[in-house]
């Protein structure tokens, strides 16, 4: 499958009442991710949980899928996903867990069926890493965490 610009992602429901990754507009290019919980789960300001969406992926050959957040949890509730992007190796075979943390002031509500995250598929890249006595200079040099300033 590797080449192919729309992939299949074989989806096994581990828990029949879980949801598939959906995209929800002609143009997204997230497949929105839902909970599967039994019962409420809470996380307080400064929280974190993983939260169970009943499925498992098959991720083909040469692609990832990429976990990110979706903004409008952030913007409101300042939910956003510890690890972003979480990757999903084209190997795993576990459940999708979504590490969710709440930076917001207010302890945040995750419901059976919220949509909490999003599915990206790309492809992947695998470079060769070669051991060598140098790396070539550039004019930046070794600058990094800022140093090419805020504004212009």
């Amino acid at each position: 499958m590797t080449g192919n610009i729309n992939p299949e992602i074989r989806i096994h429901k581990k828990d029949p009442q879980a949801r598939l990754p959906q995209y929800e507009s002609e143009g997204a290019a997230g497949a929105d991710i839902t909970a599967r919980l039994t019962e409420e789960l809470l996380i307080p300001s400064m929280g974190r949980a993983l939260v169970p969406t009943g499925l498992t992926v098959e991720i083909p050959p040469g692609y990832e899928g990429q976990v990110r957040p979706r903004s409008g949890l952030a913007i409101r509730h300042g939910v956003t996903i510890l690890n972003s992007p979480g990757t999903i190796d084209s190997d795993y075979r576990g459940e999708l867990g979504i590490i969710l943390i709440n930076l917001g002031a207010e302890t945040f509500t995750v419901r059976d069926g919220d949509r909490i995250a999003q599915l990206i598929v790309a492809p992947v890249s695998k470079a060769r890493m070669l051991e060598t006595g140098s790396v070539s200079p550039t004019a930046r040099g070794s600058g990094g965490f800022g140093s090419t300033g805020m504004s212009s």
